[in-house]
């Protein structure tokens, strides 16, 4: 767009121009991990490919999330995560948590595992460390590196 001030100091185009900048067109940068510079040492970084921390009883709901499009609960202790977008193969690795965050609760361990990987999806389960029994969990964290 060109803007031109006329004689009388009136510039025509600026209602284009105001309407740019009041509505800018924004696009999610696409950054590849190569771009990224290494902070120290020669080792490349590998940055979360998703992340996502979720109430995984009751009903099962996203409290935050990176590349989690939804969870599926497929009934008790199991649970599958969605990305928004594919990762290229199902090599990945998912660094899994799971506990109690509510006020008062009796502290409990849980062990949350990778039951299957997908290019898609990610399955997994939670169960209490104790005795092993698949349970639901109140807070699991998720976060998967490629």
């Amino acid at each position: 767009m060109t803007i031109t001030i006329n004689g009388s100091g009136t510039i025509t185009g600026a209602s284009t121009l105001a309407t740019a900048i009041a509505s800018p067109t924004l696009t999610t940068p696409n950054i590849d991990s190569a771009s990224v510079p290494t902070v120290s040492g020669t080792a490349p970084l590998y940055m979360a490919r998703a992340w996502v921390n979720f109430n995984g009883t009751g009903t099962v709901a996203i409290r935050a999330s990176g590349n989690v499009s939804s969870i599926t609960d497929n009934g008790t202790g199991d649970y599958t995560l969605n990305f928004t977008t594919a990762l290229s193969d199902a090599n990945f690795t998912a660094v899994t948590t799971g506990g109690d965050t509510a006020a008062g609760t009796a502290a409990r361990n849980y062990n949350t595992t990778i039951a299957a990987k997908a290019t898609t999806s990610v399955e997994i389960v939670s169960a209490l460390t104790s005795s092993g029994a698949v349970i639901d969990c109140p807070a699991i964290d998720v976060a998967i590196f490629r």
